[in-house]
């Protein structure tokens, strides 16, 4: 089964990719891997909430936002290489913005890491670091980065 027939099949369908809010793209493919910028929780290019996890934002919301910060750098992967050409994730970076008695960074980026056994079983797994920051662009709650490594190297449009 396509990664992209599994998406059908779990109901999920990625967004647009998210316009870069910087001089930056992206996604970039090196060898056999694409590596994602940071993606905020856009949704039709807005962020659904601003401020500090464990102030202004809920744990639960941060980690829903994380799902979709996953489902836009999945859409940047599509974009550049199609979904259908990984063979599996390699690594999940998430920063939280963090009110400072908040240590619960962890589980707010399991909502990206969830996500991506959800949809790759197996090939999902991945390492990962979850960072509290004291801000981030657009007072966004979360961002998240990918790399995935590729069945093969498709040439750069």
């Amino acid at each position: 089964m396509s990664w992209k027939a599994r998406l059908a099949e779990l109901g999920i369908e990625l967004p647009s990719v998210a316009a870069p809010v910087a001089s930056y793209v992206p996604a970039i493919q090196v060898g056999n891997q694409v590596w994602t910028s940071g993606q905020l929780p856009l949704v039709d290019g807005a962020l659904p909430a601003t401020g500090k996890v464990g102030a202004a934002v809920s744990e639960a919301d941060a980690a829903e936002y994380a799902r979709q910060c996953a489902l836009n750098a999945l859409a940047a992967v599509d974009a550049l290489v199609g979904l259908d050409n990984v063979a599996r994730i390699v690594k999940i970076v998430g920063f939280v913005s963090s009110d400072p008695a908040f240590t619960s960074q962890p589980a707010v980026i399991n909502g990206a890491s969830d996500l991506m056994k959800e949809i790759f079983g197996d090939a999902g797994e991945h390492a990962r670091s979850a960072v509290g920051v004291a801000v981030l662009p657009l007072d966004a709650p979360v961002e998240v980065e990918l790399v995935v490594e590729l069945a093969e190297a498709p040439a750069k449009a």
